[in-house]
């Protein structure tokens, strides 16, 4: 029964997913000669993920923390990552972020289309030169006053300790002397079984911490901002998971 609840899910958010399309076409297309940060279609995209968790009820989701008061300020967004269903979860917070994605979910037919017309990032794994590119496009988008959504573990944790993380981000945030905002993501680990697609019932949250100011520092001090956030984040995740424990 769980399989076929699944299934009539997955088949129902593919339909929403296809009938949503247009409508990111049009705005993408109306925006696009005054909206070269791609915020409004970006905005409109996210809009639908975070919908999308109406088709689950199995899912409670909250956010909490630090609230955003001007969304055109842009941020180095930073959060760990355990499953396919943080991208759920962090997209019910109501401001836009291009998100650094791997080049197979730009494969995935509807979903790629849309996340290129949203401006989202693009990146290949094990590739110099990808990786380059993604830090550049990553700059164009601060500059274009839009925030960047960034996993600097770079893979979901198989085992559920936080993984170290990349140095990416925090160069990018340094160089253009722009905030880190970090978020913390915990429960999104039991929102799916492993290695299947079947929704299980799961509370998770994410939590934003607030920002923190990167005026003033160079290029020297990536590694102990990175190691400052990872440090912020690793403790807010286990402050959640004992308040989701305890609910």
């Amino acid at each position: 029964m769980a399989r076929i609840v699944s299934a009539v899910q997955w088949l129902a958010i593919g339909i929403y997913v296809i009938l949503w399309l247009p409508v990111i076409t049009i705005v993408f297309l109306v925006t696009a000669p005054f909206d070269p940060g791609r915020y409004h279609a970006g905005f409109w995209f996210r809009r639908a993920g975070a919908f999308t968790v109406a088709f689950i009820p199995q899912w409670r989701f909250r956010t909490s923390g630090v609230r955003i008061r001007d969304p055109r300020r842009p941020y180095v967004v930073v959060a760990n990552h355990e499953s396919y269903a943080d991208i759920f979860l962090i997209s019910q917070l109501r401001w836009e972020m291009k998100w650094l994605s791997k080049d197979g979910i730009f494969r995935i037919p509807v979903m790629g289309w849309m996340m290129r017309m949203a401006g989202d990032i693009e990146v290949y794994r094990g590739n110099a030169a990808s990786r380059a590119q993604s830090l550049a496009a990553i700059r164009r988008r601060l500059d274009q006053k839009v925030s960047v959504m960034v996993m600097p573990e770079g893979t979901r944790s198989r085992s559920g300790e936080l993984l170290p993380f990349q140095s990416g981000a925090f160069r990018a945030a340094i160089e253009k002397q722009v905030p880190v905002l970090p978020i913390a993501v915990a429960g999104t680990r039991g929102c799916m079984q492993p290695g299947t697609l079947r929704f299980t019932p799961a509370r998770a949250e994410a939590r934003v911490l607030p920002p923190i100011e990167t005026a003033g520092m160079t290029l020297a001090d990536v590694d102990e901002l990175k190691e400052r956030v990872r440090a912020l984040i690793a403790a807010t995740r286990a402050e959640l998971q004992r308040e989701l424990g305890r609910a």
